[in-house]
C-alpha cells in the first residue's frame, strides 16, 4: 500500500527519506525476499522488473511484491496516484 505521508510514528519505510533510494528499495526488496525463503531465481524476476522502468515502476512493483508486509509513506502526490 502506498499512502500519503502523515505525522504519526507508523512509517515502515519513508520514500522521502533514505530508504525510499531506488538502491535501497532494491536491497529491502531481497532482504524481504530472503526473509519469505525465496530462492535466487524468484528474486531475480522481481528485481529486473523493479529496475526495468523509472522511479515510479520501482516503487509500484515492490509494492505489489512486498506491500502487505510494508506500509510506503510519502508526500510526492506522483507516487499516490
Amino acid at each position: 500500500m502506498i499512502r500519503k505521508r502523515t505525522t504519526e510514528f507508523e512509517t515502515i519505510i519513508n520514500l522521502d527519506g533514505p530508504e525510499g533510494n531506488a538502491n535501497c528499495l532494491l536491497g529491502t526488496a531481497v532482504g524481504f525476499a530472503r526473509d519469505m525463503r525465496m530462492d535466487d531465481d524468484e528474486i531475480k524476476p522481481i528485481l529486473e522488473d523493479m529496475r526495468s522502468g523509472d522511479y515510479k515502476h520501482l516503487v509500484s512493483t515492490f509494492d505489489k511484491h512486498f506491500g502487505k508486509y510494508v506500509v510506503l509513506e510519502t508526500s510526492n502526490e506522483e507516487l499516490l496516484t
